[in-house]
């Protein structure tokens, strides 16, 4: 008696499974025409760096000449200077209170408080930075706001943080950390979630402290995505926040918070020099992706581990 041997189903084509998932790929749509035009199509356009800019006819190429130009302009060396110190500050000063906060949150256990914690930690990053810097200037208000209250309580002059150079940049760095810390624990919340009970029983049983699992358990588990933050923080060290530079700036301080975004802004936006803000622009992007590739593969050297 011979056996038929039943041949497999063909496979459809991909029109006939795009066709079949068309509702999902609708649902995508938006996403892809955004990263489309807000991203990939300005990768293309990038090339006016080395174009003379014409609103009518056609664009002249001029190859460095705007390049030229930006580095022989003495005030884009202070904006790359504010904007390192800016960018370091956020990046090394913020770098483990996240990592922290996952970490106490994991210690109560209180599920409810814990849940309650999260929440109201998660809001500052869903508001803008015109709200933020609103709450801001009425928290440091040298008149009426809650720090300088304080401060005269016991008996101190009132101070005004946001007209003082040498206080702007810790004001940005610490409305930062009201809005991101939150935010950015979520990351390492998952890592500690995924972590295998088992592990947790076995260190009880051996006798270890609470001290001994986050040290011995719970902070390896975090090496890896700690890596991979740190490495994609180095590559936007260039971008030490436009939207809130442009809510906090002043008179006063403008020169001390002139950053890449706020020259690039001010060249193109306002005086129309579109050609030399381009060239800014792919400066600070181009020393991004070389920072990027640097720590990754140091870091993959050193450590065997990188952002991929």
């Amino acid at each position: 008696m011979s056996r038929t041997r039943s041949l497999p189903a063909p496979k459809p084509s991909k029109l006939k499974q795009i066709s079949a998932d068309k509702i999902l790929y609708l649902m995508l749509l938006p996403a892809i025409l955004f990263y489309v035009i807000f991203h990939i199509w300005p990768i293309y356009e990038m090339k006016l760096a080395f174009y003379d800019y014409r609103i009518i006819g056609d664009d002249i190429f001029v190859g460095f000449k705007y390049f030229k130009e930006l580095f022989s302009t003495p005030i884009f060396t202070k904006v790359i200077v504010n904007t390192l110190i800016i960018s370091a500050m956020k990046m090394f000063l913020l770098f483990p209170i996240p990592i922290l906060f996952a970490l106490a949150l994991n210690e109560f256990m209180n599920g409810a408080f814990r849940k309650t914690v999260q929440v109201v930690s998660y809001l500052p990053h869903f508001l803008s930075w015109v709200v933020i810097a609103g709450v801001w200037y009425e928290f440091l208000s040298p008149s009426t706001g809650a720090i300088n209250e304080i401060i005269k309580f016991f008996g101190f002059q009132p101070h005004d943080f946001l007209t003082d150079k040498s206080s702007i940049r810790w004001v940005l760095v610490a409305s930062e950390a009201w809005r991101s810390m939150g935010w950015d624990s979520i990351i390492y919340l998952a890592a500690i979630i995924g972590i295998n009970p088992a592990l947790y029983e076995a260190a009880r049983v051996d006798g270890a402290s609470r001290w001994h699992i986050m040290t011995r358990i719970v902070l390896p588990h975090l090496l890896i995505p700690m890596v991979t933050i740190f490495i994609l923080n180095i590559g936007f060290i260039m971008n030490a926040g436009l939207d809130q530079i442009l809510n906090f700036t002043n008179d006063s301080i403008a020169s001390h918070i002139d950053i890449i975004d706020t020259f690039v802004y001010r060249m193109g936006l306002l005086n129309g020099q579109y050609s030399l803000a381009t060239a800014a622009n792919l400066f600070k992007s181009l020393i991004g992706v070389i920072l990027v590739l640097s720590t990754h593969f140091l870091s993959k050297k050193m450590t065997g581990k990188g952002a991929w």
